[in-house]
């Protein structure tokens, strides 16, 4: 039986998905919770969140994620950072799951990729859990329930945990599976949980398409100066790095929180909600997004609470560091109802060091900003992937290389002509450690972050005085207001400074290791910019 709103011309019947269980389309957020309590999927938490845990996997398994090589994308896809499936591996892995899926209960959501019409897709999600429908109906945007009338997806993503793939027989590296076809506009996810697969997935989509019409997509937050969307900035970063925390100024208006595109007309948002890591979160440092922690439909995922009241612990990492919140973008109060900006005034690249040596802010030429966009250095955070407890440094190309299905220099070069064409400033901003290492030093206190953000978005950093880094030949301010001058030099943070100097060379020696990948495929001018 068929329950909810869909388009009688674009049920699962008419693409050939048959012999399921009930199948229930876009249900609402009551009746999603209603029927996960009742399947026993979740608890229901203060507020009406709804609490749930996701079993082994606690985040994304980017190596299980896999490409069909087909014809049409065999040279477009970046093959040695995404995996190659066959298409008779995927043929057969379809068939199977759809085996699977034989007589049980699923939910669709049709969903909406993508704030700017002009350049939006529609999705439509079938998932096994109906939380799971839940997430992704919080994640991405909503159509509204009229045009749900005609609906019609330009890509599906069918979502099995429970089913198991065999890698022989699929073509793939484990049971676990991520499988995108370009060819059939079909993505299959099978052996995990963790709901962030659903909204990755249709983020690399999106990265697959979007450059092909000289769009920008972007693993970024953004936001714009109150009344006038003109003064956009946006802040790329891995997980862990505080595009969440940071964008969400409440001085500012909120465009969103993860995944956008940079279009000839200005900045959109991918997504209708945010995913926030909620580690730590406070009311105090972060009052709107520790909000939205207990109102209704916020689905709370992998937290400690009390069995009793509810309540949740935001220190204990028991079941991960990765503990995460999902909520519509409207929850937070300064967040823009058409999630559209205009093209950005300032870029910020965010990196949490390890290492401890990297200031807390830095002025880029265009060409250094290629180069640290390409770089993509960071730390990964304990638990934003399996096997990572502690932060581990690496490099990740356009911070987001899980999500790059194309060259990297794609869209490097995209980046850097509409930085040419809009006279953006770019800003490197360093979220890790100051004083020393990881184990040494201590993270960088959030409010001369706010400081100095605030300080480059609003013009002040303009005409204050810059060194020249010696180490990496950016600029950085020699004194900013609210913030002490120590601070700015990581060198005179150190106990030992000869120590500082050994690191710091250590770290522009992996810089320019990492680098080699890319200098026969950029210019002259990005080339004087690498280090080393």
């Amino acid at each position: 039986m068929t329950f909810g709103r869909v388009n009688p011309q674009f049920r699962l019947e008419d693409q050939q998905i048959t012999g399921l269980g009930n199948v229930y389309y876009n249900l609402m957020e009551p009746a999603l919770i209603e029927t996960a309590l009742k399947r026993e999927e979740g608890t229901l938490g203060q507020g009406g969140s709804f609490l749930v845990t996701t079993g082994k996997f606690t985040g994304r398994s980017p190596k299980d994620k896999h490409v069909v090589k087909t014809d049409s994308v065999a040279d477009k896809i970046w093959w040695e950072n995404n995996a190659a499936m066959s298409p008779e591996g995927f043929d057969a892995l379809y068939d199977d799951m759809i085996a699977h899926m034989q007589g049980k209960d699923y939910f669709v959501q049709d969903l909406v990729g993508g704030a700017d019409p002009r350049h939006a897709i529609n999705v439509r999600m079938i998932t096994e859990l109906a939380w799971h429908g839940l997430f992704i109906r919080t994640m991405l945007r909503r159509p509204d329930r009229a045009d749900l009338d005609d609906f019609i997806a330009d890509f599906t993503v069918i979502n099995c945990p429970t089913f198991q793939a065999d890698p022989k027989k699929h073509d793939c590296r484990s049971e676990t599976v991520i499988a995108m076809n370009f060819d059939r506009k079909m993505i299959l996810i099978g052996g995990t949980e963790y709901a962030g697969e659903n909204k990755k997935s249709v983020f690399t989509l999106l990265n697959y398409l979007l450059p092909e019409k000289n769009i920008m997509p972007m693993h970024c937050s953004a936001n714009h100066a109150t009344g006038n969307p003109v003064d956009t900035a946006v802040f790329f970063g891995l997980s862990g790095t505080g595009k969440t925390t940071l964008s969400a100024d409440p001085q500012r208006t909120l465009i969103g929180d993860d995944e956008h595109g940079w279009s000839d007309h200005g900045t959109f948002n991918f997504e209708g909600g945010c995913y926030a890591k909620t580690i730590n979160l406070s009311p105090e440092a972060e009052p709107e997004i520790y909000a939205t922690t207990t109102k209704f439909g916020t689905v709370i995922e992998n937290m400690v609470y009390d069995e009793e009241t509810k309540e949740l612990d935001f220190e204990d990492d028991s079941l991960t560091a990765n503990m995460r919140c999902a909520y519509p973008l409207h929850y937070i109060s300064n967040a823009s109802k058409k999630a559209v900006g205009g093209h950005p005034k300032n870029i910020i690249m965010l990196t949490c060091d390890a290492f401890g040596v990297l200031p807390p802010i830095a002025r880029l030429t265009p060409a250094q900003a290629m180069y640290h966009f390409l770089s993509g250095f960071t730390s990964k955070v304990a638990g934003t992937e399996r096997g990572v407890t502690e932060p581990e440094p690496t490099f990740s190309t356009c911070f987001g290389a899980p999500f790059m299905p194309r060259r990297p220099e794609v869209y490097g070069s995209l980046l850097r002509e509409k930085i040419a064409e809009h006279g953006a400033t770019c800003w490197l901003v360093n979220t890790g450690w100051t004083g020393g290492a990881y184990g040494t030093g201590s993270r960088m206190p959030i409010k001369a972050t706010r400081n100095l953000l605030t300080a480059a978005l609003e013009g002040s950093l303009a005409d204050v005085k810059y060194r020249k880094d010696p180490n990496f030949g950016f600029e950085v301010p020699v004194a900013v207001d609210g913030v002490p001058d120590i601070l700015l030099d990581p060198r005179r943070t150190w106990d030992d400074p000869e120590s500082y100097d050994r690191q710091a060379a250590k770290l522009v020696a992996m810089f320019s290791e990492n680098f080699e990948q890319y200098m026969a495929h950029i210019d002259d001018d990005v080339k004087a910019a690498a280090i080393g």
